[in-house]
């Protein structure tokens, strides 16, 4: 079958559900890492999660509702209504998991429409401006940094536990554990707004129960020695996420809000660390390109849009779909000239209406450039085309077919008896591909230089090159790996200050120094001292310089003049013994016009 722009580019409807007697509030809160079979409601024998399962009772539930194998990815394409490999996060780190400046969120569209936006949680789609939730229509901001909590732009030291997160832009400490913080803001957020009389968009994306498995120890003690469960503070902090979800319920219910709140729980990608204990019935869990990489919960109650009891809608939908729906569900609109949508409203869906055949891709690139048919699904009503492998150029090394009606597990491949099949499905992936590669060859850059974000502190989570690999969390950075790669700015024309450290600048340690945990930190992994360094350089495109380092200074300070436009940034520091690295941590400050200097 030839490619179809419609299959792809889906439009919204224009029949609404029973009009509520005002704007509806929306609240959407969605876990990390937390699968499918990640609830007792969906038949895990060992999860309480009684909250939960009270919310899908009285929700429609889309069991055939589907997100990226990972958490970036689904979060970029969930906000814009757009396939991730075309608006920029299709990985989570190396500088791929960065929203393209151009892209407009749901947030956006609602605050131009009257909404109070918050997001309460993780973000995960850029640390610095253009691409920071307060740059894309949120105006409460309560985050961590980078794709979760104790990696590497996050605040040095968090654990979870009494920690401090970005607030509006600002460095600010916690009392608490981080679940109970991002809910107890987001009800203070809502009170705000309902003071202000005017209707609020409530995004909760939690950055638990991804790892570290860090939980509340009377949580965590309820899932010791189940078979099959690595960490029980997997288990216990999806059991902490439900008793919040019950208090924000009981909220709302109480300020006389929960009926016409628009209240959706779901999930980012696949189970990290609950498949060997349920996975109800999948195959593969987070980042797999089978059912259980990318088949998450998604419920949704709104009782004064007739959406108040429970209702399993078993048809393919997915989280290109979601900005639609909330479009028009709060009558909001978006820009003259937005980029168009891959997603469609599931208005029609949901009022028992006809619902077009399509075909939906998702893949779980996980690498800094492209690649066809990296571990991919091609998704229609009955059929999955999976490429289950690396990927590359040209033919993908093997493409399995099954039915998924047939055989929900996916245990037979059934593409030698189905060819026809498989080339019209083949056919719509690669119609999709030339769409969402279109961008492949850009970079989502940082821009330094304005005055929105000054200084900007660059960390070594979005290097490109393989040398983020060894740095995307604190306990990397604390074993101070022989690693390197280059950041992708756009300067403003100026002097720049650009300051290389190897330990961030809230730690205050010397370059070369070792690292003691703070007592009573989760981690108590100590951090290695590089002896001997002597000489940092830095090159921003043509431009370098080197100078002496003494191991004693807590950073390396240059100071160099840019022209305006786009430019690659690397650093090097370099020891005694031949080793060398890159500055895991970059302070660039615009400080004026003026020479070129070294100092």
């Amino acid at each position: 079958m030839l490619f179809s722009r419609r299959q792809f580019l889906g439009a919204a409807s224009s029949a609404l559900l029973p009009p509520p007697a005002a704007r509806p509030n929306v609240v959407l809160v969605m876990t990390d890492d937390q699968g499918y079979g990640d609830l007792a409601c969906h038949g895990n024998p060992v999860l309480k999660t009684p909250h939960l399962d009270a919310l899908h009772a009285q929700s429609v539930r889309l069991t055939n509702y589907h997100v990226s194998p990972t958490c970036a990815p689904t979060r970029s394409a969930l906000l814009t209504g757009r396939y991730s490999n075309l608006v920029g996060p299709w990985h989570t780190i190396q500088g791929r998991s960065i929203l393209h400046h151009n892209e407009r969120t749901v947030a956006e569209a609602l605050r131009a429409a009257g909404y109070r936006t918050g997001i309460f949680g993780k973000w995960h789609l850029g640390d610095n401006y253009p691409s920071r939730p307060q740059d894309k229509g949120f105006d409460e901001v309560l985050i961590h940094g980078g794709g979760g909590i104790w990696q590497t732009p996050d605040h040095f030291g968090n654990d979870y536990f009494d920690d401090t997160y970005r607030h509006n832009g600002k460095l600010e400490k916690f009392s608490g554990f981080c679940t109970d913080v991002f809910f107890a803001q987001a009800q203070r957020f809502i009170e705000t707004s309902v003071r202000a009389r005017r209707p609020f968009f409530c995004y909760l994306p939690t950055n638990a129960p991804h790892g570290p498995m860090w939980a509340p120890a009377a949580n965590e003690a309820h899932y010791q020695n189940v078979k099959g469960l690595k960490e029980p503070g997997f288990y216990g902090m999806i059991e902490n996420i439900d008793e919040n979800i019950g208090r924000l319920r009981r909220y709302l219910d109480t300020a006389g809000l929960a009926a016409n709140t628009i209240f959706v729980f779901t999930t980012d990608n696949g189970t990290a660390s609950g498949a060997q204990v349920f996975n109800a019935g999948m195959r593969g869990a987070k980042g797999s390109a089978y059912e259980g990489g990318h088949r998450v919960p998604f419920f949704v109650h709104w009782p004064a849009g007739g959406l108040a009891r429970g209702r399993d809608v078993p048809q393919l939908t997915a989280h290109i779909d979601v900005l639609p729906t909330l479009l028009e569900w709060t009558g909001a609109a978006r820009e003259p000239g937005a980029l168009p949508l891959h997603g469609r409203s599931l208005t029609p869906l949901l009022r028992g209406e006809a619902w077009p055949e399509r075909s939906v891709v998702v893949d779980s690139q996980r690498e800094e450039e492209l690649l066809p048919w990296r571990q991919a699904a091609v998704m229609t009503e009955r059929w999955r085309l999976v490429s289950p492998g690396p990927g590359g150029a040209g033919e993908p090394r093997k493409l399995e077919l099954y039915d998924i009606q047939a055989d929900p597990g996916q245990r037979s491949d059934v593409a030698a008896q189905e060819p026809a099949v498989v080339a019209r499905l083949r056919a719509d992936y690669e119609g999709w591909w030339q769409m969402v590669s279109a961008r492949a060859g850009e970079y989502a850059r940082i821009l330094i230089g304005d005055a929105r974000e000054n200084p900007v502190r660059l960390t070594a989570h979005d290097w490109h090159g393989a040398g983020a690999l060894a740095v995307w969390n604190q306990r990397s950075i604390l074993a101070g790996p022989a690693a390197n790669g280059f950041w992708a700015l756009e300067a403003r024309a100026g002097r720049y200050r650009f300051a290389l450290r190897r330990w961030p600048a809230e730690v205050n340690l010397p370059l070369g120094a070792a690292y003691t945990p703070e007592k009573g930190n989760r981690d108590q992994t100590p951090g290695k001292a590089i002896a001997g360094l002597r000489r940092a350089r830095i090159r921003l495109g043509s431009l370098e310089r080197e100078m002496p380092v003494d191991p004693g200074q807590a950073a390396v300070v240059f100071e160099l003049q840019l022209p305006a436009g786009p430019v690659e940034l690397q650093t090097w520091l370099e020891a005694a013994d031949g080793s060398s690295r890159g500055a895991y941590y970059v302070d660039v400050t615009r400080v004026g016009g003026g020479a070129i200097l070294a100092k």
